[in-house]
């Protein structure tokens, strides 16, 4: 505890850091006062049918993803997602587009025009997202007629403007704490949401356990608490798991007329679950279509059903599917192979070039598999959970898209903050990190 102590002290003496954690935390509260701001011409007590919709299924992970802002019909509703949907769309759309590829490859300035695009398409795709929610919040949230107080194009005109800007805004925020920052900026700002509600759902889960008959009171607690703890170091394995592929790289010396070939010998990481959250923000996007056919077709009704069978036997496949199609575009073991053998660089046992390339591709083919199985069951245990008698929102914090986030972005910004210590030769905040503090001063 002292260590800890210690650490956090020597994170307020270095200036650079303190300030820009100070920056950090001080553009968070920004996002989160924005949060409860609600949309002109809503009444904000009556939006209680709004909140019960938003409380689970993928309506609940997207409030999740906003801190609350979702149900609250905040200026800043929609936050961070658009900005999200257009980054995969137009890394998707760099496989097909050559300008998009020439782009990728221009370095510093390729990156700035791939940026402007994303932004661009940010507000193109708020502008499709913002009616259908204005629409939603009107016609299908069940919301009485008398919590709009404000009716017709005034409502809708300005309801639009306040979303694309809230949009805007957020994404503002999020790129500033990047660059000035710590960690990434638009990864903070949807973990600092998705941690904004645990408090509530804790609560409501202690007072369920501990109020209803049979709840199991205090002790249900302190197991569901022990077993979320134990979820999330499964989830810091799946997140920091590597498979080092041994490299080695000639080095030429020459003394007098004799030269020497010396092998430096290093590793490329190749992390077991390199697609992330990906798969599961695809799979959730194509689980629209089966709820689509369940609520047209009564024989497939059970796929509506977010904690059903199929609807999560589905749901896994997909994930699993996903993850090699993410990986396979994402990490290109050809331009990696190239690279090596640029570098003067080879895969001992293998031929520089097209067999190495090979060889990356199976080994990641291999073990992605277990990965994807990985990410899968974390993804699905949610919905597991709630059949042990766990409330939906308590639920959501046991796996899926929100921990696995969460898990990310914490061990992220402590390697940026770990590096910053070490730098000023201080203890890190991570036990690999730890140097002498005596030896250095």
């Amino acid at each position: 505890m002292m260590n800890f102590i210690n650490t956090l002290r020597d994170i307020f003496k270095i200036e650079e850091l303190k300030d820009k954690l100070l920056l950090t935390i001080g553009l968070i509260a920004v996002y989160r006062f924005m949060a409860a701001v609600p949309l002109p011409g809503i009444d904000p007590t009556q939006l209680a049918a709004l909140k019960d919709q938003a409380g689970g299924g993928l309506l609940g992970l997207l409030n999740a993803f906003t801190g609350g802002a979702f149900a609250r019909a905040s200026v800043m509703a929609l936050g961070i997602m658009p900005y999200i949907s257009a980054s995969i769309v137009v890394q998707l759309m760099g496989i097909a587009i050559p300008y998009l590829q020439k782009l990728q490859k221009d370095g510093e300035s390729g990156r700035k025009k791939i940026t402007q695009i994303t932004r661009w398409l940010t507000i193109l795709i708020t502008l499709v997202q913002g009616p259908t929610y204005i629409t939603a919040i009107k016609t299908q949230f069940g919301l009485p007629e008398s919590a709009f107080l404000v009716g017709g194009a005034t409502f809708w005109v300005s309801s639009m403007i306040l979303l694309t800007a809230g949009t805007i805004f957020a994404m503002w925020l999020g790129e500033r704490i990047t660059d000035k920052g710590v960690g990434n900026g638009i990864s903070l700002l949807i973990t600092v949401g998705i941690i904004a509600n645990f408090p509530a759902a804790f609560l409501q889960e202690f007072i369920a356990k501990t109020t209803n008959a049979g709840g199991g009171g205090i002790m249900m607690i302190l197991i569901e608490v022990l077993v979320w703890f134990v979820v999330i170091l499964l989830t810091v394995l799946l997140v920091t798991a590597v498979r080092k592929v041994a490299v080695q790289y000639a080095r030429r010396t020459a003394i007098a007329n004799i030269k020497d070939v010396e092998g430096a010998r290093q590793y490329i990481p190749l992390k077991l679950n390199a697609a992330g959250v990906m798969p599961i923000i695809f799979a959730q996007a194509i689980m629209f279509l089966p709820m689509t056919l369940g609520q047209k077709f009564p024989a497939l009704v059970s796929l509506t059903d977010i904690n059903g069978l199929w609807y999560n036997v589905i749901f896994a496949v997909l994930i699993i599917i996903f993850s090699y199609f993410y990986t396979a575009i994402t990490i290109p073991t050809n331009k990696m192979a190239e690279d090596l053998k640029r570098s003067n660089g080879f895969v001992p046992g293998y031929k520089p070039g097209e067999e190495t390339a090979n060889h990356l591709d199976s080994v990641l083919s291999k073990i992605t598999f277990p990965g994807s199985l990985f990410l899968a069951a974390l993804s699905i245990l949610p919905a597991i959970i709630v059949q042990f008698g766990v409330t939906q929102s308590w639920a959501l914090f046991y796996g899926g898209t929100s921990l696995i986030i969460m898990v990310g972005v914490a061990i992220d910004t402590i390697q940026q903050i770990n590096s910053y210590l070490l730098n000023s030769r201080y203890d890190g905040l991570m036990k690999t990190g730890n140097t002498n503090r005596k030896s250095l001063k």
